[in-house]
């Protein structure tokens, strides 16, 4: 990284309330995109994406699928956006104090003046709120210094998840936004099935976890993980995978839901002097620890050389 545009340092400890109301956010967008946009495999479907302008649903296709829109929390001029491909557009600022049931309102509002038709679940997903979101108002935090820092970071990693990504030749979602977690994701198919899950495992866990995969990611942080932190596990998890090395020194191997997840820190990859090569050199130990443990077969999904023609 260029000295000349550092990253920027992110907090997750007093930072809560901002980084809970952007989340809040994001799962509105995100049930809209779910809503309206056909399925594909692993729930690829519902996720957001880093764009130049902040994040956004990307193309939502509506009316049949003669007009798409999309919506944009733009964070260089901080407002929502709601774009068509009829050439409408409309916004609102997002100020500190805006609530959830504020914004749930007016993205509802324009949705209706631009003749979208979409009805959601209006209540938070696994975020231990059960209000509906028109009627939450104690989150309306948002922060234009701590929603652009968190973009500047997710366009810095989203990047080198590309990067990374294209080392593998064999299937690999796109690098994009799970709203659930609120965190940037890339993962990589051994092309194996997974075992069943037992008949009361949710949904969207059976879908996602349907066949062999090894996950990378990068999120905000947490109660669990009180600090942004890049992370990588493997489904299933091998035994012995937490003895594995990690790149770099400072990365640890944690429990998480009683499974082993790599984990890097924000904090401990800025320290580094040249930290898109760390960043790279975790992913890649991560991906080696799952997969030789995991029996894949690493040689054939390893990506050939191209020759100019």
């Amino acid at each position: 990284m260029s000295n000349s545009a550092p990253l920027p340092l992110l907090t997750y400890k007093g930072n809560e309330q901002k980084k809970m109301t952007l989340h809040l956010f994001l799962q509105i967008m995100g049930k809209i995109r779910l809503r309206l946009t056909p399925r594909k495999n692993h729930w690829w479907y519902v996720t957001e994406y880093v764009s130049t302008k902040g994040i956004t649903t990307g193309s939502i296709p509506y009316n049949e699928g003669l007009d798409t829109f999309e919506v944009t929390i733009n964070v260089h001029q901080h407002q929502l956006e709601v774009s068509n491909s009829k050439g409408e557009f409309a916004s609102f600022p997002l100020l500190h104090g805006l609530s959830i049931s504020d914004f749930y309102k007016q993205l509802s509002e324009i949705l209706k003046r631009f003749d979208i038709p979409v009805s959601i679940i209006d209540k938070p997903f696994d975020l231990n709120i059960d209000q509906s979101f028109g009627e939450i108002e104690e989150y309306h935090h948002y922060s234009e210094a701590y929603t652009k820092d968190f973009w500047r970071i997710l366009l810095w990693v989203d990047g080198i998840f590309k990067a990374f990504s294209g080392r593998f030749y064999g299937k690999t979602c796109p690098v994009h936004l799970y709203w659930h977690s609120m965190d940037l994701a890339v993962t990589r198919f051994s092309g194996n099935l997974a075992p069943a899950m037992p008949a009361t495992a949710r949904l969207s866990d059976k879908d996602a976890y349907s066949h062999e995969c090894i996950s990378f990611g990068f999120w905000g942080g947490d109660e669990n993980l009180p600090e942004p932190a890049f992370y990588s596990y493997t489904y299933p998890s091998p035994e012995g995978i937490d003895l594995e090395p990690l790149k770099p020194a400072t990365a640890s191997w944690v429990s998480s839901n009683g499974s082993p997840m790599a984990i890097l820190t924000l904090n401990d990859l800025l320290k580094s002097t040249a930290p898109r090569t760390t960043l790279l050199d975790f992913l890649e130990s991560a991906y080696m620890a799952g997969a030789q443990k995991a029996n894949w077969d690493i040689e054939k999904l390893k990506v050939p050389e191209l020759h100019t023609i």
